[in-house]
């Protein structure tokens, strides 16, 4: 008998020039293809992965949106292609949403995992018991703006030329990204809600989402 394994088609490779760890997870478990997506598959796709509905869909769907079309430029025409032809997931580093060192600095520009970042990160948070009993390292939404706040200033330490030109809208940047994994793959509710450390390695390390969020974006 034919094995049905033999004739699916293989998952789009993850391009380095993709510095995103949620899209990347996106790419490599063939959500959503590796090159060109159109916006509004993009955000659909996303979209399932916040498990909200009615208006707080709508809501996240526009912000996404908003965000996947400044993706690759912020001037009119790359906004224009954008909003025609989709966001070039494998041409956003070094894009309006790169952080260029003022970041976790967790995933590099050859898209190397840096363990040690990592383990920078769960020195902000705390441990928490998960919903199933078990005990685990994780940021709250306060302990997520402190580790964001001293990734800045770590890189204006280091006088980075980035802290010049990033001071203005890092905090905008800021809200698209570690927020927005919290609001995703969150465990826990309101104040409690957290992210999970060991979740996070495995997006990064493996580009792989917790089975919850499998079974959102395969409804």
């Amino acid at each position: 008998m034919p094995d049905p394994a033999a004739h699916k088609t293989p998952a789009p490779q993850v391009s380095s020039d993709n510095p995103c760890p949620f899209l990347r997870a996106l790419v490599a478990g063939d959500y959503v293809g590796g090159h060109i997506v159109p916006l509004p598959e993009l955000t659909r796709t996303i979209d399932r992965a916040t498990g909200k509905t009615g208006l707080p869909a709508l809501i996240a769907g526009a912000q996404i949106f908003m965000v996947a079309q400044m993706a690759n430029g912020i001037g009119p025409f790359s906004l224009l292609r954008s909003l025609t032809k989709g966001a070039i997931l494998d041409e956003l580093r070094n894009g309006p949403l790169d952080k260029h060192g003022a970041g976790s600095r967790i995933l590099d520009q050859h898209a190397v995992v840096h363990e040690d970042e990592i383990a920078r990160l769960a020195t902000f948070g705390r441990d928490y018991k998960s919903p199933d009993g078990s005990v685990e390292r994780g940021l709250s939404a306060s302990d997520i703006k402190t580790f964001m706040t001293a990734n800045f200033q770590r890189a204006k330490d280091e006088h980075s030329w980035t802290y010049a030109i990033l001071r203005c809208y890092y905090p905008l940047l800021m809200l698209g990204e570690w927020p927005v994994l919290l609001d995703i793959m969150g465990k826990g509710d309101g104040k409690d809600r957290y992210l999970s450390v060991a979740e996070v390695r495995t997006l990064f390390v493996e580009r792989r989402f917790p089975d919850r969020i499998v079974a959102l974006l395969n409804r």
